[in-house]
């Protein structure tokens, strides 16, 4: 079966793979921001390790964002069903 570029499918699968791509270019910018920080930790003398705040609240929300992007899946019709069942 193919898809046209106006089936629903067709854009579901596009916007997946927009975020996919997004979340691969927030986890590059992650490490070369975060080595840079650890790099002029580093060099200011190795103190107390503040950079780690930022690795640890910017690496909470992209674990947040990675499970959106890979784990979270569209509503399918027997879900529809299962609940409409539920509470009849």
């Amino acid at each position: 079966m193919t898809h046209t570029s106006a089936s629903p499918d067709y854009e579901r699968a596009r916007i997946r793979a927009q975020k996919k791509r997004k979340w691969r270019g927030d986890l590059v910018a992650y490490a070369i921001v975060n080595a840079f920080l650890i790099g002029v930790w580093a060099i200011t003398g190795l103190g107390y390790f503040w950079p780690g705040w930022v690795l640890g609240v910017w690496g909470l929300f992209l674990i947040l964002s990675a499970s959106d992007v890979y784990f979270r899946h569209d509503v399918t019709a027997e879900e529809i069903e299962r609940e409409l069942h539920k509470h009849a």
